[in-house]
């Protein structure tokens, strides 16, 4: 079987060669072979380096290098017509160039349409939802699939009624009107700078009629290389619950991190992961990332580029090791991702996430006061709010240690916030992989409420809290309404197609409780962002306080000396 460069080849020379004497026959012009031979050359270099026709696809042919296959040959022309003839013959050019781009153009869709497409089943109906160029470029790959793209939809009026390759455009309102009973395959969503909002009203509105719904990534996370339809995905549980800041204010964000060499501890978890990216984008200059895990720091490394980096595999708890990091690298901000987050495994390990979570901060704290960094971010929980559970009282003695310590040059601030979506150790990873795995999904209690936040929308949010801290302000993150976990259970079962998943309660685990809270009362403080509020500071003696976590790490009775530092402690057992 012929190579299909090759064939390649042998179709350009052919064409070039018919083509040029049917030109000169029709233009009774005497035949010179020299000519033919120096044009025949001259299109099959450009062909070949210029275009690179003979690796192109026929199924994928375009007339997007029309015009510029046209202007190169002319001006190829021009030279090779007025040194065999003395003048240039437009009328020659045009004809000849009009025959030998039809004939290559015909022979590809010819190709493409009779050997590709009537070979495909298109028995996949797709609407697409956005008659903009990402949608039209799908129709073009949908054509060499089994998908059959019948209609567009859009919200814009003028383009409503129009029609792009006999495909119409039609209001999202007309279509449900005109819908029957019957389902189509799949719906695409094929605007990826559109907002979560929106996608959300879409999926409402037209779930029922579709068996089938996907969307574009965002523009950032499209890749320029790859066709659309090969980057397309599921519509997911994030999608829906996801909210956008109205009030980011990414200049803020930017003067505070560009050109700053930054540390991050817990780098490569589901926070700290995300403050990285963040932090390259917003034009860090360079980035200690430390986190014990080694995984989690060779996960982030492999995603990063354009910054220099320092990966450290310490923990915060060994402050000697740790003092050096600070001391050899000198940050100007450091930001405190590090804890122990997963509530049962903190009650099974008292002593551990007392260590890790508040050793390991006031380590963190301590150092960045006494070699000057300019800001120290600590992230904090929602579950410090007149916390049940051990974790949630170590981050609040966090905090407490956090608003109190003199803080010298140093400005500290911590900013507490809700779950995040899709964090490791979240429900929404645990609920996926029981849908995956076809069994019934667990939740705790038919009542119990969470915050939800996207890790983008949150470290975003982080970093603009940072940039507007003086030093002993609580921030606290928007976090919307509170969501049933069951409603957010039933939603992904929906989502995932399957009617044999079923919701199953199994009680409220060791430490947990039915909602949470952002705020303990109403006195707390605006910003000038709604996104952010201050809390309203607690006074802690840090004399005390320093004394009273000692005694912590001493005293058998950790849940005791727990209550005494954090009063509002009201611990669930289970």
């Amino acid at each position: 079987m012929l190579d299909k460069r090759f064939l390649n080849f042998l179709v350009i020379i052919g064409l070039s060669f018919i083509t040029f004497l049917w030109s000169f026959k029709v233009f009774h012009w005497d035949f010179n072979i020299s000519i033919v031979a120096v044009v025949i050359a001259s299109r099959i270099l450009a062909s070949f380096l210029i275009f690179k026709d003979y690796s192109q696809s026929w199924s994928k042919a375009s007339p997007k290098t029309f015009l510029l296959k046209s202007i190169v040959y002319i001006v190829a022309f021009i030279p090779y017509m007025s040194y065999f003839y003395g003048h240039v013959a437009i009328s020659f050019l045009a004809s000849e160039l009009f025959v030998y781009m039809f004939s290559i153009n015909f022979m590809m869709y010819g190709y493409n349409y009779f050997i590709n497409r009537s070979a495909i089943s298109k028995d996949k109906r797709v609407v697409i939802y956005g008659a903009g160029k990402a949608g039209i470029q799908l129709t073009q790959e949908f054509s060499r699939s089994q998908y059959r793209v019948i209609s567009y939809l859009d919200d814009d009026t003028i383009l409503q009624g129009r029609s792009i390759d006999a495909i119409k455009i039609r209001s999202p309102h007309t279509f449900i009107l005109n819908m029957a009973q019957e389902k189509y395959d799949l719906l695409v969503i094929a605007m990826p700078s559109t907002s979560k909002k929106k996608i959300k009203k879409i999926y409402k509105n037209l779930k029922k009629y579709f068996n089938e719904i996907q969307i574009l990534p965002p523009l950032e996370e499209i890749l320029r290389d790859r066709d659309f339809s090969t980057q397309l995905k599921d519509i997911s549980i994030e999608d829906l619950l996801a909210r956008e800041p109205q009030d980011l204010d990414k200049e803020k964000i930017s003067s505070f991190i560009k050109d700053k060499t930054i540390l991050i501890t817990g780098a490569g978890g589901s926070i700290g992961s995300q403050i990285v990216r963040e932090s390259i984008g917003f034009g860090a200059k360079e980035l200690i990332l430390l986190d014990h895990s080694e995984f989690n720091l060779y996960s982030i490394d492999q995603e990063i580029e354009g910054v220099k980096t320092h990966l450290v595999m310490q923990s915060v708890v060994d402050r000697e090791k740790f003092e050096s990091t600070i001391k050899k690298f000198k940050p100007q901000i450091i930001i405190h991702a590090a804890a122990y987050k997963h509530v049962p495994l903190c009650e099974d390990n008292i002593f551990e996430a007392i260590t890790n979570n508040i050793i390991g901060t006031k380590n963190s704290i301590d150092l960045a006061i006494k070699y000057s960094v300019e800001k120290f971010i600590l992230i904090s929980t929602d579950k410090a709010v007149r916390p049940t559970n051990v974790m949630g009282t170590t981050k609040r003695i966090c905090e407490l240690y956090a608003s109190n310590v003199d803080s010298k040059n140093t400005e500290i601030v911590a900013v507490r916030f809700g779950n995040v979506l899709g964090s490791s150790g979240s429900v929404i990873p645990k609920f996926q992989s029981q849908i995956n795995q076809g069994k019934n999904i667990t939740v705790t209690h038919p009542d119990i409420t969470r915050y939800f936040m996207l890790i983008p929308e949150a470290c975003e949010l982080v970093l603009q809290a940072g940039a507007i801290g003086k030093g002993g302000e609580l921030f606290i993150l928007d976090m919307g309404e509170p969501i049933k976990i069951v409603d957010l259970a039933k939603k992904m079962i929906e989502l995932s197609g399957r009617d044999d998943i079923k919701i199953e309660f199994s009680g409220l685990r060791a430490g947990e409780k039915l909602y949470e809270e952002l705020l303990i009362n109403d006195s707390d403080a605006s910003t000038e962002y709604e996104s952010i509020t201050v809390a309203k500071p607690t006074i802690y003696n840090i004399e005390k306080l320093n004394s009273d976590i000692k005694e912590l790490l001493k005293t058998d009775d950790k849940i005791k000396q727990l209550k005494k530092i954090v009063p509002e402690f009201k611990h669930n057992k289970g």
